[in-house]
């Protein structure tokens, strides 16, 4: 990754942080973008000072961009900043993400819209201000990070963990996923990558053990630095030779995992 830099939201804490301090790691220059700028800030561990420091303190090169991803005016001005700040992205990680678990029908609108704004109307519009640049240049890499709840259990009759509440979070990776798929499509050619990564299991992130029914004690757990891994094997590959894939951590790493909620073989 040494000469590349590379843009992460939802980069304060949990599988953007995760990804961030790797990309670093191998040498990009990343952009952290998140909402929660100082430690104590939030009701949830982590920061962007606390990621850009560990990774300025491991001698990299690092900005951080503190933006509300569901305030359309702050996400426009996002691309601009990081190239200001770190020269040209090319590389564009949509991490950040929000889920409100419950019945689709209890949804409250508010909640509803939020959700769609900060997973599918904010990777959308970054794509379509950062990937013109990377066509440009020749050369580009978009990471979606989607989510198995985008697929569809298989039924009737249904598992029990077909009705875990995720339904508008589902559709919102679904876009996502579709968004992958199709700007895939109409960039090969160009030198741009673009790909979608979820968890094969359980990643106990500050935001999952809030809201979420699965547990250690109900989903196979992944390695913390799977997610990390599988970014880097998708953003370090030739420009525009693997694209258009919606992938799974463990599974695109090579490694043994057992199946749980929403395993592959129980959906479509």
């Amino acid at each position: 990754m040494n000469g590349r830099v590379a843009l992460v939201t939802g980069a304060s804490r949990g599988i953007g942080q995760r990804i961030a301090e790797r990309l670093a790691a191998e040498g990009a220059a990343v952009a952290l973008v998140a909402r929660t700028v100082a430690p104590g800030t939030s009701a949830l561990p982590g920061s962007l000072q606390e990621v850009a420091g560990r990774i300025r303190a491991r001698g990299g090169v690092v900005a951080a961009l503190p933006a509300d991803l569901t305030s359309p005016e702050e996400v426009e001005t996002l691309v601009a900043r990081a190239e200001e700040a770190l020269g040209p992205v090319d590389t564009l990680v949509n991490n950040a993400g929000v889920n409100f678990y419950g019945p689709a029908l209890e949804v409250r609108p508010r909640r509803y819209a939020l959700m769609f704004q900060m997973m599918v109307h904010t990777p959308f519009r970054l794509c379509q201000l950062a990937v013109p640049g990377m066509i440009e240049r020749g050369r580009g890499w978009i990471v979606n990070i989607t989510s198995k709840q985008a697929r569809h259990p298989l039924g009737p009759p249904y598992p029990d963990w077909a009705a875990d509440g995720c339904v508008p979070y589902g559709m919102c990776k679904a876009a996502l996923d579709r968004l992958t798929t199709g700007l895939a499509a109409e960039v090969h050619g160009t030198g741009v990558s673009v790909n979608a990564l979820g968890t094969s299991g359980l990643v106990m992130t500050p935001g999952v053990a809030v809201v979420s029914p699965h547990t250690p004690d109900n989903a196979p757990v992944e390695d913390d630095g799977a997610m990390a891994d599988a970014a880097l094997l998708l953003c370090g590959a030739d420009p525009g030779t693997v694209t258009g894939r919606i992938a799974y951590s463990m599974e695109l790493l090579g490694r043994p995992f057992p199946e749980g909620p929403w395993a592959l073989s129980a959906t479509f």
